[in-house]
């Protein structure tokens, strides 16, 4: 029987980070190299009740489109015999897949190279390379903002009871320095995430972090939300009570996905 907390993290990963692979194939030299010519499409899925659960990735030269229906022919398939193991594959354990498709050994090669990327999200990831640090803290936060509001649109009892007293609300998060932004709209209950500053309205919370490092001392948790905030790390402006809540929902969205 599949667990509650091993169908939302599932959901996690197919609506939220999935969806960051884009972030790669547009920010990452190597990978958009890879898949510059390729016109392919990629299954990864999870036997669940009488069919199956996961996502149908379209890699067109250089763009990404994702599926959740046809799930059932692709040129690779993963299949795996339940979703908590896919789950813990795509967190970066060692379930194994049955895998349809070697006969293209070249785009399994890159799609592997591809996911092995996105463990830079993982919280024990500290990457040293300028490039790899940029990447991590803008996958991360597109992931999580996306993710806060599929939280919320899953039915989390603790999401929904927070962004249901609220009126029409923005939480922005930027890192200074860099192009990294996003944003989570909040009005009465319902959420939506976007990409960048927001412009139509003042933010209620806007979250600067302090460049790559400040963003990376909250991210790997070297740094407590109000230790990070005395230490210049991120600045708050707008309610530090209602930052202090999205810091938290941003952590339990990590324990849900690493």
């Amino acid at each position: 029987m599949t667990e509650p907390k091993d169908l939302l993290a599932s959901e996690l990963y197919i609506k939220a980070v999935f969806p960051v692979l884009k972030v790669l194939l547009k920010d990452d030299p190597k990978t958009a190299k890879r898949f510059e010519d390729v016109d392919a499409h990629i299954v990864i899925r999870a036997k669940y009740n009488e069919g199956y659960l996961g996502a149908n990735l379209h890699f067109k030269k250089g763009e990404l489109g994702i599926n959740e229906e046809e799930l059932t022919a692709g040129d690779i398939i993963f299949t795996f015999p339940s979703v908590k193991k896919m789950n813990s594959f795509l967190a970066g354990g060692i379930a194994l897949p049955s895998i349809k498709g070697f006969a293209n050994i070249k785009l399994l090669v890159s799609f592997i190279s591809m996911l092995l990327m996105l463990k830079l999200m993982m919280p024990d990831a500290r990457p040293k390379d300028e490039h790899k640090r940029y990447l991590k803290v803008k996958l991360a936060l597109y992931m999580v903002s996306t993710a806060l509001s599929k939280l919320n649109k899953s039915g989390d009892p603790d999401m929904n009871e927070w962004t249901g007293r609220q009126p029409d609300r923005i939480y922005q998060l930027s890192v200074d320095g860099t192009d990294i932004a996003v944003y989570l709209r909040v009005k009465a209950g319902k959420t939506k995430a976007g990409r960048g500053m927001y412009t139509r309205k003042r933010p209620f919370v806007h979250m600067k972090f302090n460049g790559i490092d400040g963003a990376l001392k909250v991210l790997l948790k070297d740094a407590e939300f109000v230790e990070a905030v005395d230490n210049k790390y991120i600045s708050i402006e707008g309610s530090p009570e209602y930052a202090a809540n999205i810091n938290d929902f941003m952590m339990r969205i990590q324990s849900l996905t690493t």
